[in-house]
């Protein structure tokens, strides 16, 4: 059962589909989507966002998938509650960090970590039975 850690943004930025009008709802989409991907494949996901935590989506498992928040404003913020989370891990090269930022990547894998791109996972989500 493979962990992964998600790039919030890099993936909902990955797409132009109009997130960038209520970035709020777009994090939202996305969990919900990872949350179906977990429930139809037993795949553990952590989602990590940039900004404020939101008001009605605290840090925390939610439907299993654990929802986890930048530490600080400002740029790679995120990336950096990423590389804790992979400190953190047990066994970090048992993770797959999903994110198409090569600065994050590079970090990833020198922890162990195996590296996917956003697209990657986007066609996963995509591939879900409706």
């Amino acid at each position: 059962m493979p962990r992964f850690v998600v790039d919030g943004m890099n993936v909902i930025g990955s797409r132009p589909d109009g997130w960038w009008r209520d970035r709020d709802d777009a994090a939202r989409r996305l969990l919900a989507r990872l949350q179906a991907l977990a429930a139809e494949s037993g795949d553990e996901f952590t989602l990590v966002l940039d900004g404020r935590p939101l008001d009605d989506l605290p840090e925390g498992v939610h439907d299993d998938v654990e929802v986890l928040y930048a530490r600080r404003p400002g740029r790679d913020a995120g990336d950096d509650r990423i590389v804790e989370t992979l400190r953190a891990a047990p066994d970090s090269t048992a993770v797959r960090v999903v994110t198409s930022d090569r600065d994050l990547a590079d970090r990833a894998r020198d922890l162990g970590a195996e590296v996917v791109g956003a697209r990657s996972l986007l066609a996963r989500l995509d591939d879900l039975k409706p």
